[in-house]
C-alpha cells in the first residue's frame, strides 16, 4: 500500500486538538505492472474522541473536500456530504450514526 499526502491541518479547540488529514491510498501494482487506482480519504481525529472519514474519487475532489471539512469544523460551512455513491455522510459531532469507524 502506498500513501500519497494531499493535505494536513491541525485545529486547536477548547476540548483539545483536532487533526484533519487527507491522503491518497493505492494498493500495490498488479502482477502485470498495471498501476492500482488511487482512492482519497480525509480522516478527522480528536472530535469527540472518535475518528471520522470521507472518501473521495479524485485528487481535486479530495482537495476541495479537505477544505470543506475544515470549513465545517470551524463553523463556516455545512458538513460535507458523501463523495462516493452509496456512502452515507459521516455523523455530525454528538449525533450517532454515519460511518464513524
Amino acid at each position: 500500500m502506498t500513501l500519497y499526502p494531499v493535505s494536513d491541518d491541525v485545529l486547536f479547540a477548547p476540548g483539545g486538538r483536532v487533526v484533519i488529514r487527507t491522503y491518497g491510498v493505492a494498493s500495490p501494482a498488479a502482477e502485470d505492472g498495471t498501476p492500482a487506482p488511487v482512492t482519497y480519504r480525509t480522516w478527522v481525529t480528536g472530535v469527540r474522541d472518535r475518528p471520522r472519514y470521507w472518501r473521495w474519487r479524485h485528487f481535486e475532489e479530495a482537495r476541495r473536500g479537505h477544505h470543506g471539512v475544515i470549513e465545517w469544523l470551524t463553523g463556516r460551512g455545512p458538513q460535507p456530504g458523501p463523495a462516493v455513491p452509496g456512502e452515507p455522510a459521516p455523523a455530525a459531532p454528538g449525533v450517532p450514526g454515519g460511518p464513524v469507524r
